[in-house]
């Protein structure tokens, strides 16, 4: 028999195998606790992958809550120094980058720590100078929660705090107190008899309030025009610490990113959102798949079920067998049957499941029915189903299963007639 011939064979044989299985699933066994075991095994195959979906589109639905919340303040690319705090903007690198014709807009930063005083209370804040292009690149309109944008009137110094921060200092733009910002002199040393004479002091009136919603900025964070801030932290007229661009529609960040980076070479750092939040997207992404690993070991353990109704189908199906050993099967078709048999009670288990886990998350998404609580920045838990995760359970539980399938499939072909009687 040539190689053609085996091939073609061994095709037929996995066919038949399929075949046998799958009537095996759907029909009605000699004994009905058999029907039941193997229901419940679907079913708790089903429950898991369901949950499986639902779990991995609420982590899917936070990150992407959160991404849209930091897109309001964040750009879409921030160049910043490999080494150092502050680097010359009319670098010839930099003013190549921000001519690239995918930038929509730009702006310079520089951004240091700070001591803020308002009144008799006083408290620390970083503290971010910016060019009047910033108004414009985050649409600043959208996440004023008091008063005006304004960072300078012609004859006074303007700023704008965080919420959180005009919350701890009692802040109020109607008032006309100034607020006080400190920062340590870097060409001097502290003057230990006289400390105040160790920082220098700007003072500025509060024009507005921001709120993204996220501690933060809401908590941290005063914004000041770039030239206060430069005089602040006594730094040059060219000097910033960072440079913010914003993107064009419909243009590849990572392009776009690696481009940048292939012009500034290793002296600049560029980061997208993701990475200039690295640390809480990361914590965001251990937390998803550990308690995707959990539900794993869940579909592992309902999956002795699938040993079970396997076990004891074999033995209810123990005349089966001979009689097709007599017709010439030989152990590896026996064992395929059965192997089919536990594989296509996990399929059929995961691709319900999926289909009740990607409704109740279509459900959720529209209606809203499962609320997070009060105090929250969204009313209900948010959910985004992704393809390639339905993709991933559905690989997971069918694998899972399989295996599981494999050691009563494999001792399938030593069952006697009478085991049964």
């Amino acid at each position: 028999m040539t190689e053609s011939d085996d091939s073609i064979g061994q095709k037929i044989n996995l066919k038949f195998a399929f075949f046998v299985a799958r009537r095996y699933l759907f029909s009605k066994k000699t004994h009905n606790v058999i029907n039941i075991i193997s229901g419940i095994s679907a079913a708790g195959v089903m429950v898991v992958s369901a949950a499986l979906v639902c779990v991995l589109s609420i982590f899917n639905g936070f990150e992407a809550l959160v991404g849209s919340l930091y897109s309001t303040f964040d750009p879409d690319l921030k160049i910043g120094p490999a080494k150092g705090k502050f680097f010359d903007f009319t670098d010839a690198k930099i003013q190549r980058v921000i001519s690239f014709q995918e930038v929509a807009e730009y702006t310079e930063v520089v951004q240091d720590n700070a001591l803020l005083r308002y009144g008799d209370k006083q408290m620390p804040s970083i503290v971010k100078g910016v060019s009047p292009r910033f108004e414009a690149m985050i649409q600043i309109d959208n996440i004023m929660y008091d008063g005006e944008f304004s960072l300078s009137d012609g004859a006074f110094e303007n700023s704008v705090t965080g919420l959180g921060v005009a919350a701890m200092l009692r802040i109020n733009p109607y008032y006309f107190m100034p607020l006080d910002i400190y920062a340590p002199k870097r060409s001097e040393r502290v003057n230990m008899l006289r400390p105040d004479k160790s920082f220098n002091t700007v003072k500025t009136f509060v024009a507005g309030i921001f709120k993204v919603s996220q501690a933060q900025y809401d908590d941290n964070y005063t914004i000041i025009s770039l030239p206060l801030a430069r005089s602040l932290f006594e730094v040059d007229s060219t000097a910033v610490s960072a440079v913010e661009i914003q993107l064009k529609p419909n243009v590849s960040i990572n392009k776009v990113k690696s481009q940048i980076k292939s012009v500034l070479g290793e002296d600049f750092v560029v980061k997208n959102r993701i990475e200039q939040q690295e640390s809480y997207f990361r914590i965001l992404n251990v937390e998803r798949w550990i308690a995707f690993c959990i539900l794993c070991f869940i579909v592992l353990i309902a999956s002795f079920n699938i040993i079970s109704s396997l076990s004891m189908l074999i033995i209810d199906k123990s005349d089966d067998i001979q009689t097709l050993k007599s017709m010439g099967a030989n152990e590896t078709l026996i064992r395929y049957i059965f192997l089919f048999e536990g594989w296509l009670i996990a399929v059929v288990g995961a691709a319900v499941g999926i289909i009740v886990g990607a409704a109740l998350c279509l459900v959720q998404q529209h209606f809203g029915l499962l609320t997070i609580g009060e105090g929250a920045v969204v009313d209900s838990y948010p959910v985004v189903v992704r393809f390639s995760h339905i993709v991933l359970v559905f690989a997971t539980v069918i694998t899972i299963g399989f295996c599981s399938a494999l050691y009563p499939a494999t001792f399938a072909k030593n069952v006697k007639r009478d085991m049964k009687h």
